[in-house]
């Protein structure tokens, strides 16, 4: 292959844009995509960082030592939902009150993946979803956390961030 140069050959394999013709009156423009380019390679050879904002639109937890895979299989809805609870409409007192009998009830049949529909709360004032906070909030301290492995926001087929999975504790048999 007689005649052939490389293209700015870099050791890494890397592409280069050729540098713009000297020119003194030229005030060289940068290309979007040159410029996204570099950005790109900065973040990848660990020149920049990236950061990472938690966000209240998710909800997650679980009790510790808890197998990660299990949360991770959790958050990617691969249990089968044996029931559901809908809280929309419901007061505080009133939703709380319908999480505790529904795990009571899901935990006395062996029902251990459950889905709860707390809402985005997009009709409560400022659209501030309420029983969304409460519900983590239960789910994680108190008698209703006692029956809980782990909980996640549900993928966006079952509610996506106005549900929540739940996994329950298998129910300790008398001998």
């Amino acid at each position: 292959m007689n005649g052939l140069e490389p293209l700015n050959a870099d050791p890494r394999g890397r592409w280069h844009p050729d540098p713009p013709p000297p020119n003194a009156d030229h005030v060289p423009l940068h290309d979007e995509d040159t410029e996204v380019y570099e950005e790109l390679l900065d973040l990848v050879e660990g020149r920049t960082h990236f950061d990472i904002d938690a966000s209240d639109e998710f909800l997650e937890g679980a009790i510790e030592g808890l197998d990660r895979r299990i949360v991770s299989k959790l958050r990617r809805g691969a249990y089968t939902i044996k029931a559901h609870l809908d809280l929309h409409g419901l007061t505080r007192d009133e939703a709380r009150e319908a999480v505790e009998r529904f795990l009571a009830e899901c935990q006395g049949a062996h029902q251990r993946a459950v889905l709860i529909v707390h809402g985005r709360g997009l009709n409560s004032p400022d659209n501030i979803p309420v029983l969304k906070g409460l519900l983590q909030s239960w789910l994680e301290r108190g008698r209703i956390a006692k029956r809980v492995l782990a909980f996640a926001t549900a993928r966006p087929h079952d509610g996506g961030a106005g549900a929540v999975y739940v996994l329950l504790r298998r129910m300790r048999t008398e001998r």
